[in-house]
């Protein structure tokens, strides 16, 4: 009797073990679960930039914003006044970033958390389009104002990017001109853009276009995409009789980014082959490969040709 007694309380003993380690399971990962919620990570942090000079010859910069990417350790604030532009040059600008970009850096320490949970990331859901007179001309800068956790897709597709033009005015307008996810692909693909539209957006100085981008695919780094044209065209058809219609041509066109390397500015006064200041690679050497020739009669009777592009390459 006595030992069946002790073996039920062993039982009992054991069944209020497993009760307190599942209870304390569960709460640990509520808290895990609450964790991203509590500390509220994923939110816009000051980046200044530094954009050029203005028309008195004065430097530019501008609070851009940053989307934070992970908790613990201190929020990364700028150590100069913010009305003083950090960058006297452009030069001086290119040397800071190349020396900010060998310091890890201390908004992200080792071990730090996640600002957002797994699948998703900190990202921007308010951008403005702030627009600064320059000594070059007029240069417009996105500025991220607010940020959140969002879902990062696995395949490729058009996600919303809304972009505020003119704000705090009376033509403000927001516009979702959309953008491609940026799903892990091990083949080399980009998600790029394909398919465009525009909106008409009302300006102090007249009605301005904005692209949109409305459809996405994985294409490589430089690709074709598809480019309407529309011509008249003199036929004759089988009584002899000239008839006129519309001719529609996809002409096409290259989009995507090609490195041609890095171009060194500075180099060591005591070793040349050391460079100390470097500007980025090139992104704009996607060009035609193959084309077609279309042919036809114009409305003035002229033989007219235009080319169409077939593929498109890295220039070289």
């Amino acid at each position: 009797m006595d030992q069946l007694f002790l073996l039920l309380l062993y039982v009992c003993s054991l069944l209020c073990s497993l009760c307190t380690a599942y209870d304390g399971a569960v709460n640990k990962q509520s808290e895990k679960r609450n964790l991203f919620a509590e500390r509220g990570c994923c939110k816009r942090q000051s980046n200044f930039i530094y954009i050029g000079q203005d028309i008195s010859g004065g430097p530019v910069s501008v609070d851009v914003g940053l989307c934070r990417s992970h908790c613990g350790g201190p929020q990364r604030v700028n150590s100069y006044n913010h009305g003083v532009p950090k960058h006297s040059s452009m030069l001086d600008f290119i040397r800071s970033k190349k020396v900010r970009d060998k310091i890890p850096d201390a908004s992200n320490p080792p071990g730090s958390e996640p600002s957002c949970p797994k699948a998703s990331s900190c990202q921007p859901t308010k951008v403005g389009i702030e627009r600064v007179l320059l000594y070059e001309g007029i240069q417009e800068v996105e500025v991220i104002e607010d940020c959140q956790c969002n879902l990062v897709p696995e395949e490729c597709i058009r996600m919303p990017y809304l972009k505020t033009f003119f704000p705090e005015t009376p033509l403000e307008t927001t516009v979702d001109v959309g953008k491609c996810s940026d799903p892990q692909d091990s083949t080399g693909l980009i998600c790029s853009p394909t398919k465009f539209d525009s909106v008409i957006v009302e300006s102090p100085n007249g009605a301005e276009v904005v692209k949109t981008v409305e459809n996405c695919e994985m294409k490589e780094k430089c690709y074709r995409v598809s480019y309407l044209e529309y011509h008249y065209e003199i036929i004759y058809n089988p009584k002899g009789v000239k008839e006129e219609r519309l001719k529609e041509i996809d002409v096409g066109r290259c989009l995507g980014n090609c490195s041609s390397g890095n171009h060194c500015l500075l180099r060591d006064s005591r070793n040349k082959d050391q460079c100390i200041v470097w500007a980025e690679a090139s992104r704009n050497g996607c060009v035609p490969e193959e084309y077609d020739t279309h042919t036809f009669r114009s409305r003035n009777g002229h033989i007219r040709s235009v080319f169409a592009i077939k593929t498109c390459k890295c220039e070289t």
